[in-house]
């Protein structure tokens, strides 16, 4: 699979990318509507913050730009579900 032709290699990675970023916009969406965020775990999104602090960290670091843009965009949007969730959550979990 090593051998798999450039440009197939980037669609691949497009496509992840804004499957990634896009993914967090509808619990975004419902939240903000709602003004519940009760059902939304937050230590899975602290969590999942975490993993994107490091994901955006290895791709600078690594200089992998399309990794880098495409991590710091899902670190925004988790962070803000995380911070709806603060506001609108209501106990602990």
């Amino acid at each position: 699979m090593g051998d798999a032709p450039t440009w197939l290699i980037n669609v691949f990675g497009v496509v992840a990318g804004l499957c990634s970023m896009t993914s967090f916009v509808p619990q975004i969406w419902k939240i903000s509507r709602s003004k519940d965020a009760s059902g939304v775990s937050l230590h899975m999104y602290a969590v999942t913050i975490a993993g994107f602090i490091c994901w955006t960290a290895y791709g600078a670091l690594s200089q992998s730009w399309p990794v880098t843009i495409a991590n710091a965009v899902c670190l925004v949007l988790v962070s803000i579900i995380f911070v709806l969730r603060l506001r609108f959550g209501g106990g602990e979990g």
